[in-house]
């Protein structure tokens, strides 16, 4: 595997948010630098819109978008509730927009106005937990305890659950991260009296086995279920379970990088194709940031 040609795409190609996570992620650069380029996809509601998530250039709020955000602070292991733009999202969160009182949408009407991948062509009929699971875990991990929206959060986490349970198992990938997001928010602060964790923990095991596309023959050209969706260090409660295809996945990782240094990108859009040119580009920088950490973690 060639990090040099990796390192010279994301210097040559990355637009500046994923060249300061790459920076900081293995260059010893600066969290500062990451947030401040962060904060300007943030609006005045708090949400975050601009293309940060990179198929959909809808430049107003919405949910998915402010969700990205989240992966972002996570990955920075940022703390601090009181930071301007944790509590820009707590606000928007709170504010009622893109909320049915249940879950927050998956798309918004606005998407429809700007490119965007036909996966987030506005569906106003669809219920799904993808973000909604992720961004309670995120109120109950930011949001002051005691406060209406912590309570709100601890609802919406019942809520949640119950769902999943009368569900499972999911057929959707993404909407289990965001599940698995949700755990690990609540153990990760001590919140073991909103839903039984033993539960969810057992649950999950069972869900991410079956939602894993275990033909590795498929990996390279379609878009599959791989374990990194869901496990990102070793300390993983999934990671046991998964250790033999997490191995596997680095090896497919150290196998598959391109001449140019990135990795294949194994979706497109059907409309826009000059933004998709755009957005693929986009995609090329963070799989390698994605790829990269992966191995930095699991595969030393």
């Amino acid at each position: 595997m060639n990090i040099d040609k990796a390192r010279e795409f994301i210097y040559r190609n990355a637009r500046l948010l994923d060249f300061a996570r790459w920076k900081y992620l293995f260059e010893n650069g600066s969290k500062e630098d990451v947030l401040s380029v962060l904060a300007t996809y943030q609006n005045a509601d708090g949400g975050f819109g601009h293309g940060l998530e990179p198929d959909f250039w809808n430049p107003l709020s919405s949910p998915v978008q402010t969700w990205v955000a989240t992966r972002i602070i996570h990955e920075l292991d940022l703390q601090d509730n009181k930071h301007p733009i944790i509590q820009g999202i707590l606000n928007y969160l709170e504010s009622g927009l893109d909320f049915n009182r249940h879950t927050w949408r998956n798309t918004v009407p606005t998407n429809n106005d700007y490119p965007h991948a036909p996966w987030w062509t506005f569906n106003p009929v669809e219920v799904t937990y993808n973000p909604t699971a992720s961004l309670v875990g995120f109120i109950l991990k930011f949001s002051d305890r005691g406060s209406h929206l912590f309570e709100l959060g601890s609802i919406l986490a019942q809520e949640a659950y119950a769902h999943f349970k009368d569900h499972h198992p999911l057929k959707e990938m993404h909407t289990v991260a965001c599940y698995v997001e949700l755990y690990e928010y609540l153990k990760d602060s001590s919140l073991h009296d909103i839903i039984d964790l033993q539960e969810f923990e057992d649950l999950l095991h069972k869900q991410i086995q079956h939602v894993i596309t275990h033909d590795v023959s498929t990996w390279a050209t379609e878009y599959v279920c791989k374990p990194s969706l869901f496990i990102r260090s070793k300390a993983n409660d999934f990671y046991l379970a998964n250790m033999y295809t997490c191995y596997y996945e680095c090896e497919f990782i150290a196998n598959t990088q391109e001449s140019d240094g990135t990795w294949a990108v194994t979706w497109a859009w059907a409309e826009y194709p000059e933004e998709w040119q755009v957005s693929k580009n986009r995609w090329k920088s963070d799989l390698i940031i994605r790829n990269l950490k992966f191995l930095q973690v699991m595969c030393d």
